[in-house]
């Protein structure tokens, strides 16, 4: 029995994901955008990027039929880039999930670019939730050290902390690739596995992807098609 005088707290934003997502009669739009990653072109050759993945896990395997996915992911992009057209590539398509992976090309300001990148997310969250919609926020994969690409992106470790404390200040739902990559590729020093070149993940680094996704969001299932590594 609860005491009444016991003082109630929301569910997290994972548990209130969760939840939307077990009511199989309301019709979600969900919007993925972000940067080349996300875009999904040229890198995956013919394979599939991880939103083709994680839509056909809600859409079919789930049984999600009347969800709608818009993905307005752009190569080269980074958060100045999407704020500026934030009507256009998300708030236009009345969102109920707005999905997030960008950092990759801020990284390139570095220490410098850290307050303005932290800023931009904020804003970001704060639109989102200004028409009603719940934000996600990724972070990014780890890069290969080699060439010119990744020099000028050695901040990219400050800048996938700054999603992950963005997130949790804001209490946004927080989908952390980062720590997945670190712990199963580069420690063990075969992080090109899942690269196409030194920043772009190839098809393995999209499944990847896909699966931390479903896992975070609590659709994980190793027998799925969409699920395999």
């Amino acid at each position: 029995m609860t005491d009444a005088n016991e003082p109630s707290f929301p569910p997290s934003p994972v548990a209130a994901l969760r939840e939307r997502l077990k009511a199989q009669s309301p019709r979600r739009t969900w919007v993925l955008t972000g940067d080349s990653i996300t875009h999904g072109a040229k890198w995956v050759g013919r394979e599939r990027s991880y939103p083709e993945i994680f839509h056909e896990r809600i859409r079919y395997e789930l049984q999600l039929y009347f969800d709608v996915f818009v993905n307005t992911g752009l190569s080269g992009e980074s958060t100045p880039g999407l704020l500026a057209d934030f009507e256009w590539r998300v708030l236009r398509f009345k969102p109920d999930i707005v999905s997030v992976m960008i950092g990759m090309n801020d990284s390139k300001g570095g220490p410098e670019g850290r307050e303005r990148f932290a800023a931009n997310l904020r804003e970001m969250v704060r639109r989102v939730r200004g028409v009603g919609a719940i934000p996600i926020l990724h972070r990014t994969n780890p890069i290969s050290p080699e060439g010119e690409a990744s020099a000028i992106r050695t901040d990219l470790p400050a800048y996938n902390a700054i999603i992950g404390q963005v997130a949790a200040a804001e209490q946004v739902v927080e989908v952390n690739h980062w720590d997945h990559w670190q712990t199963t590729k580069v420690a063990n020093g075969t992080l090109n596995d899942w690269l196409a070149d030194p920043i772009h993940p190839n098809g393995a680094g999209h499944r990847q992807f896909a699966i931390t996704f479903c896992q975070t969001l609590g659709i994980y299932d190793p027998a799925a098609f969409s699920c395999q590594p």
